[in-house]
């Protein structure tokens, strides 16, 4: 998977210009979200410098801290009718939407093959039926979770999902916009970079504590919440909204 996100973040780099410009940042808002979450297993804060000075792992495209952690733990949902959820005793977070997707050409693990890796083409079909089943577009996104394993892939996912336009996300995903107070914070908890590593599960949780008011770091006015899963691969999202 590192060989997968090193040339999909490699190709992403070269098309877009970014010259490491732009993914670093990712590392940065997830440990500062992360700092405040006693449940975050890297809650020491990091600067673009701290990025910088990292080792290679893949070079020239990733370093340590652009990598997740591995960590051990669990995740328990309970999924079961709008109805049900109501006579439950805390908020229900309702499942307005959940797609999933894959595209031509690709493979469980190694869809680096393909022709062209600058972006997510799965991650694009995900969001064609996402916005089409909800009904809702990305302006209607308060705050996201998107799957994180590895900084390049934050960067093709807001270009697939719509948030910003092919090989804009170098300058559309800054720290100020995605951090908490921005105008679109994501992984609140810290991410996959910042939390831990529970293949994404994590996301959905903290997508319900943002939907019920419970976040570490909670967004205001949250009306709708995305969540992706695992990239570079068939892969999947969901929206999630409080109970009407």
């Amino acid at each position: 998977m590192r060989r997968l996100g090193a040339a999909s973040g490699g190709t992403l780099a070269l098309d877009s210009n970014t010259e490491r410009q732009g993914p670093e940042s990712c590392g940065v808002f997830c440990r500062k979200h992360a700092t405040m979450n006693p449940n975050a297993v890297m809650r020491d804060p990091i600067t673009l410098e701290d990025h910088q000075n990292s080792r290679w792992v893949i070079e020239p495209v990733l370093r340590l801290l652009d990598c997740c952690q591995e960590s051990d733990g669990g995740v328990a949902m309970v999924i079961t009718t709008v109805e049900r959820a109501r006579d439950l005793p805390r908020p229900p977070a309702v499942i307005t939407a959940a797609v999933q997707g894959a595209a031509h050409d690709g493979e469980m693990m190694t869809s680096y093959y393909r022709d062209d890796i600058t972006g997510l083409p799965e991650m694009g079909v995900v969001a064609e039926k996402l916005w089409r089943d909800s009904g809702l577009k990305p302006t209607d996104i308060q705050t996201a979770f998107l799957y994180d394993h590895f900084t390049p892939f934050v960067f093709a996912q807001l270009e697939e999902l719509g948030f910003c336009g092919r090989g804009e996300a170098k300058d559309f995903a800054t720290i100020e916009r995605l951090s908490l107070g921005g105008s679109l914070p994501i992984n609140t908890n810290g991410g996959l970079l910042g939390e831990a590593y529970i293949h994404g599960m994590n996301g959905i949780t903290e997508g319900v504590r943002q939907v019920r008011g419970t976040s570490c770091n909670q967004v205001e006015g949250v009306e709708h919440v995305l969540v992706t899963s695992g990239t570079g691969v068939p892969t999947s999202a969901l929206i999630l909204a409080p109970a009407g």
